[in-house]
């Protein structure tokens, strides 16, 4: 785990390093903890007048926050802050045009980061008595279907790669269409991680899973081994994917190329992203007979719940199927517009 900022209280500081060192939680996870309590004991020192009022939000000290203060925080005061980050804070932090206020993802964020907060200082180290976190709701986040390319969008944009990267670039979009992975799991992958026919994944929580690699991965793979450049730092000498600076391809990067190539391939602009390829692994795993819980292993989903969404886009592809057939739009005529049988009486 990086080094925390200095910035952090010893508290904060605390239970960080048993998120990463216990729980195991990814470094993403805790910086974004990390960040949200930040913003939370700056919001909690000025609704208490503990820092001038001219001090900017983002400069409000932190280091002096402790299980003293804490202890004075209650269930209200916890939704006045949720209620403060949905108003004033802006939407996209490092955005000096930003809108303000989170959106329910970033506030279901929030409530997870204060409940697992205060719970580890009630139950873990017993630091409070009463956990003010402990009934705090949630909102409701809506959910959306996840996009996904088609069989025919696929073959496109595998297609459309070129360039002087073009061995990488198309060994990096097979292992996304073919195994599901996270973009932070291609990022870290290493040569080591490739053995013979199989493939191993570091996930969320430094979990690991072992993928098989079918032949047009096993066949990408080979085709861009000769061409790998070879990595100038030793942190990074085992990275898989190398960026032409010679370190190991960054998310950023990762990213970028599979725009570029979306481009290339005229699927810009329809949502789709790197991490849409991954949606594309799973729905097409789905819809061709692969049952829920494989998809599950295979994905590195810790609950089936998050996976079964891909049950409901194949519901929706039956239900567009239904709709494409010839006879969907067919109206029965009526009664003033049927000719009559020879049988019926005129």
């Amino acid at each position: 785990m990086p080094a925390l900022p200095n910035e952090y209280p010893e508290i904060l500081s605390e239970f960080l390093n048993f998120e990463s060192a216990i729980r195991r939680l990814s470094p993403l996870t805790v910086a974004e903890y990390g960040r949200d309590l930040q913003t939370f004991f700056r919001y909690l020192k000025r609704a208490r007048k503990l820092t001038p009022d001219e001090t900017p939000f983002n400069e409000i000290p932190i280091t002096d926050v402790d299980a003293n203060l804490l202890r004075t925080v209650t269930l209200g005061q916890l939704y006045d802050y949720l209620s403060f980050a949905a108003r004033e804070r802006p939407k996209f932090h490092r955005s000096p045009d930003s809108p303000l206020g989170d959106d329910d993802k970033a506030l279901a964020r929030k409530v997870a980061s204060l409940r697992t907060f205060f719970k580890f200082l009630t139950v873990k180290r017993n630091y409070l008595d009463y956990n003010p976190a402990a009934e705090l709701e949630s909102p409701k986040i809506k959910k959306s279907l996840p996009r996904y390319l088609t069989i025919d969008e696929a073959h496109a944009l595998l297609d459309a790669v070129d360039g002087q990267f073009r061995a990488r670039d198309y060994c990096i979009l097979v292992l996304f269409l073919n195994c599901g992975l996270r973009v932070s799991e291609l990022a870290a992958l290493n040569r080591s991680s490739i053995q013979e026919d199989t493939l191993r994944v570091r996930g969320k929580g430094n979990k690991e899973r072992l993928l098989y690699l079918n032949d047009a991965c096993i066949d990408a793979i080979e085709q861009y081994l000769p061409e790998r450049l070879i990595p100038d730092s030793l942190k990074d000498k085992d990275a898989l994917f190398v960026s032409r600076q010679r370190n190991r391809i960054s998310v950023q990067n990762i990213k970028k190329l599979v725009e570029k190539h979306l481009m290339v391939a005229g699927l810009s602009g329809r949502g789709y992203s790197a991490h849409k390829l991954r949606h594309t692994a799973a729905t097409l795993m789905y819809q061709n007979g692969v049952d829920i819980r494989t998809v599950q292993e295979f994905l590195g989903h810790e609950n089936l719940s998050t996976t079964q969404i891909y049950t409901h886009l194949a519901s929706d592809s039956i239900r567009e199927a239904a709709r494409a057939n010839p006879l969907s739009d067919y109206v029965p005529r009526t009664d003033d517009t049927k000719e009559p049988d020879e049988d019926d009486d005129a």
